[in-house]
């Protein structure tokens, strides 16, 4: 064959052009390897928009991406602990048929061939599910449950599961079976919690983002620990079915933790089928800013972060008004805790050795969760009730009520808590004072990052929207992230 005076790559591309024409003529279709035409390698900061892109123009395989991902984790997981399971093989294999269906030009949704991470008490199928408990060491899921099945559905590739405590029921991330988790930022601290492991996943750029549930405060607080978008959609937005028990009642919804605003927005999309209500636009909002509850300390860098986010909001022409919250969350916060407790002692009757395989405190709370009686979780319901008609009331003149996401900065990883704040004693929750009437009155919320504290270490700000205005809080969150750079500010690890 004469030589075309080319170097071997331009040779390649003129057999290529040549045969390629030749099998054309003759009614056969070639497809070249999808390793061979990728071009690019995957960035652990690239959006999901981005990876989407590349995806359907093929410079970036599935494969190779699930890969890259899988090398990070390597890496990475053994200095925070945010995976408790691998989904090496079956991660590969649905990479591999994303990729096929990616060549055909039939990608089955805005996902395809999308890494992502599972909160460990979500059940997918053929992978474990533990709930951070020894009573469920063993247990595999033979279905997805229904969060799980539309981002399935929708072409994501699921790497694996992430680590929480014991039956997601705190605020920090460490269980019996897979030890603590830590912060990428400072993996000595914590990444707060339940949904701690799948923020640590994220944050430090193993995945693009991982679904997580948030049942007082679970998302948001931990995006805030991490720099991460932590999204609690409103109630019956994600539906739910198929999971582990709702032990918190109607509390606990499904959402995503995302690098970007942009990357919540449509993983929402996707577990929702559809936006949930229409972006706000141009429209300028009337926001109530609440920078402490009922005199609850807060730490002082977070305060000032808080003031700073503020002005920035004005700066964008929002209508701002400071002030304490228009209700009172106390007869709310009280009651939540019964549900939890009736919970767990209906697990522990169908598990009669529950007592053996739990840690004390849950089995004290489920102790205390038998002792209650049908009028008084009817009496709680009514309480929920009354507390959801009385927040629509008073919240009406405003679009959006803005908090800090977190009271505290992050604390020792294995610790429960911070049992002081601005040098004042607080209890179990006094870090979470801002999140968990939320999930009570079943709104919207958010968190997104706003200026890091003088360390470096992430704070987040607390969106908090009207019912069926999740799109809208993404708008506005949208706005921020653009003024604080927040897809920018990144852990070293995650580099």
């Amino acid at each position: 064959m004469q030589s075309t005076g080319h170097g071997c790559g331009d040779a390649r591309a003129y057999c290529r052009t040549v045969t390629g024409a030749w099998f054309q003529r003759h009614g056969i279709r070639i497809v070249e390897s999808t390793l061979e035409r990728a071009a690019i390698v995957p960035r652990s900061d690239m959006s999901i928009r981005q990876l989407g892109v590349e995806l359907r123009a093929r410079r970036l395989t599935a494969r190779g991406l699930v890969d890259a991902c899988l090398t990070r984790i390597d890496r990475l997981n053994p200095l925070v602990n945010a995976f408790t399971f691998i989904n090496r093989e079956g991660a590969r294999a649905a990479a591999e048929h994303s990729d096929r269906l990616l060549d055909a030009g039939a990608p089955r949704g805005p996902l395809e061939g999308i890494p992502c991470a599972l909160k460990d008490n979500l059940i997918a199928r053929d992978m474990p599910a533990t709930w951070g408990s020894r009573l469920f060491a063993n247990y595999v899921g033979d279905r997805d449950e229904t969060p799980v099945a539309r981002l399935r559905a929708a072409g994501a590739v699921f790497l694996g599961k992430t680590n929480v405590p014991e039956f997601t029921l705190r605020g920090y991330t460490a269980n019996a079976i897979h030890g603590v988790t830590g912060n990428p930022w400072n993996p000595a601290l914590t990444p707060g919690g339940s949904s701690g492991g799948a923020a640590a996943a994220v944050a430090a750029g193993m995945v693009p983002f991982a679904l997580a549930t948030d049942g007082g405060g679970s998302i948001r607080r931990p995006a805030g620990h991490t720099g991460l978008v932590g999204l609690k959609p409103g109630r019956d937005v994600a539906p739910r079915g198929g999971g582990f028990p709702e032990i918190n009642f109607d509390f606990e919804v499904v959402g995503p933790l995302a690098r970007r605003v942009d990357d919540a927005r449509l993983v929402l999309d996707c577990l929702s089928r559809g936006r949930p209500s229409t972006p706000i636009g141009a429209r300028h909002l009337r926001i109530l800013c609440v920078d402490t509850i009922d005199g609850a300390p807060v730490d002082p860098d977070i305060r000032a972060s808080f003031a700073d986010a503020i002005e920035r909001m004005r700066g964008l022409g929002h209508v701002v008004e400071r002030g304490p919250l228009p209700f009172d969350i106390a007869p709310a916060i009280a009651v939540m805790p019964m549900f939890s407790n009736s919970g767990l002692a209906m697990i522990a009757r169908e598990h009669p050795d529950f007592d053996a395989r739990v840690g004390a405190d849950f089995v004290a709370a489920a102790r205390e969760g038998e002792k209650r009686s049908a009028p008084e979780l009817m009496a709680a319901i009514e309480a929920i009730k009354r507390f959801r008609a009385e927040v629509e009331e008073q919240c009406a003149p405003f679009d959006v009520i803005a908090t800090p996401t977190t009271a505290a900065q992050p604390w020792p990883a294995a610790t429960e808590y911070p049992p002081v704040i601005d040098g004042r004693p607080v209890g179990p929750r006094g870090h979470a004072i801002f999140t968990g009437w939320v999930n009570a009155c079943g709104r919207p919320a958010l968190s997104v990052p706003m200026r890091p504290a003088p360390d470096g270490m992430p704070i987040g700000l607390h969106l908090v929207g009207a019912p069926g205005s999740d799109a809208l809080l993404l708008d506005l969150a949208e706005s921020l992230e653009a003024i604080f750079d927040g897809p920018r500010f990144w852990p070293a690890m995650a580099a």
